[in-house]
C-alpha cells in the first residue's frame, strides 16, 4: 500500500479520502509546521507528501526520499518547493490554483479599505478611551470611490480585485510583464511599474515572488508613490522590501499599508511594521473561509490520489515530469 506523509491535519474529508488509498503519516500540530529533520526522515520510504507553504521542500527533502512520486502543494504558490529537482528526479509537483481567487479578492479588498479609512487604527482609539466627542479633525483617511487602484500583477487574483474596483467608480491601472487581452473587459489600462505607482492611489500587488519581483517595491519604488497613497500586499512578503516600507510609512512617503504577507512568517515581536498605527498587518489569512480552505485541501488530496494511481494530476506543475 502506498505511503504518504501530510505535514499538518486538513480538512477531514480530504483526509479521509487519501486515508482510503494509502497510510498516512500526518503531523498531528495545526499551528506549527514540523521541524526540518522530521519531514528529512518522514519523507523516506513515502510515495507522497501533501505538504503547504510554510515546508521548505529543497533538493535535499528531495534526496531524502527516494520513493517519492508526488509533491501536492496546499496553496496556488510553490516558491517553496524546488521545482527543477522534482522535475529531475520524475517526481509530479502539485498545487491548488483557482479556487482561493475570490477569497482573496475578498481580503485585499478588506485590507484596501481597512487601511484607507484607518479602521483598525480607530477601533484602538475608541476601545482605549480616547475618543471624547465627534470631531471634524478625527481619523481621517483617504477615499477609496473614484480613486485610481493599480494592480501589481493581472493574474487570477489580480483580475478579481480589479472586477471588484468598478463597484467603486474607480479608475484601474495595471502593471505586468506584457499587456493581457482580459484587461479589456475590467476597463483596466496597462502601465510600467513605475508610471503605475507615481499615479495609483491604492496600489494593489497580486505577482508570484520569484527573481525578479524579490524587492520588487523597494525605497526607490515606494518614493515614486503620492503621499496620500495606500500599498496593498497579499502576495508573497518578500516582493516589497520591508524596511524600506516600514521608513516609508514612518517617514510619510506613503499614508498606509495594508499587509497579509510579510518577508518573515511569523515577524519578530521587534518588527517595525508591527508598530506603526498606519499599517495593517494579518497573519497570512488570504484563503482562510471554511469554504476555501476545505476546498483546497479536497483539491491537494485529489492531486496525490491521481498520482499514486498512475494518473495525470488535475493541477499539475511540471507536466514534463509525468509519464503516463
Amino acid at each position: 500500500m502506498a505511503k504518504v506523509y501530510i505535514t499538518r491535519p486538513i480538512a477531514d474529508e480530504a483526509l479521509a479520502s487519501i486515508r482510503g488509498a494509502a497510510q498516512v503519516a500526518l503531523w498531528p500540530n495545526p499551528d506549527l509546521p514540523p521541524p526540518r529533520e522530521v519531514i528529512l526522515e518522514q519523507v523516506r520510504g513515502v510515495d507522497g507528501v501533501l505538504c503547504l507553504l510554510t515546508d521548505t521542500i529543497d533538493a535535499q527533502v528531495i534526496d531524502a526520499g527516494p520513493s517519492l512520486r508526488v509533491i501536492s502543494n496546499l496553496a496556488v504558490g510553490y516558491d517553496n518547493i524546488d521545482v527543477a529537482a522534482a522535475t529531475a528526479r520524475g517526481i509530479l509537483v502539485c498545487n491548488t490554483p483557482g479556487v482561493l481567487t475570490e477569497t482573496t479578492a475578498d481580503l485585499a479588498w478588506s485590507l484596501i479599505m481597512a487601511a484607507a479609512r484607518r479602521i483598525p487604527e480607530a477601533e484602538r482609539y475608541l476601545r482605549a478611551g480616547s475618543w471624547k466627542s465627534w470631531s471634524p479633525q478625527l481619523m481621517l483617511g483617504q477615499d477609496v470611490h473614484g480613486a485610481t487602484l493599480g494592480v501589481v500583477g493581472l493574474g487570477r487574483i489580480g483580475q478579481a480585485v480589479a472586477r471588484r474596483a468598478s463597484g467603486f467608480g474607480m479608475r484601474i491601472l495595471y502593471a505586468d510583464l506584457a499587456p493581457k487581452p482580459e484587461a479589456e473587459a475590467l476597463g483596466a489600462s496597462f502601465a510600467e511599474l513605475p508610471q503605475l505607482l507615481r499615479e495609483s492611489d491604492i496600489v494593489s500587488i497580486h505577482t508570484p515572488l520569484t527573481d525578479r519581483t524579490h524587492h520588487l517595491i523597494g525605497a526607490k519604488e515606494l518614493a515614486l508613490m503620492k503621499p496620500s497613497a495606500v500599498l496593498i500586499n497579499t502576495a508573497r512578503g518578500a516582493i516589497v522590501d520591508g524596511k524600506a516600507l516600514a521608513d516609508a510609512l514612518r517617514g510619510g512617503c506613503i499614508f498606509a499599508a495594508g499587509l497579509d504577507v510579510l518577508e518573515s512568517e511569523p515577524p519578530e515581536p521587534d518588527d517595525p511594521l508591527l508598530h506603526l498605527d498606519n499599517c495593517v498587518v494579518l497573519p497570512h489569512i488570504g484563503s482562510a473561509s471554511v469554504a476555501t480552505r476545505t476546498r483546497m485541501a479536497t483539491m491537494a488530496a485529489e492531486n496525490v490520489l491521481a498520482a499514486l494511481e498512475g494518473r495525470r494530476p488535475p493541477h499539475l506543475v511540471n507536466p514534463e515530469a509525468f509519464s503516463p
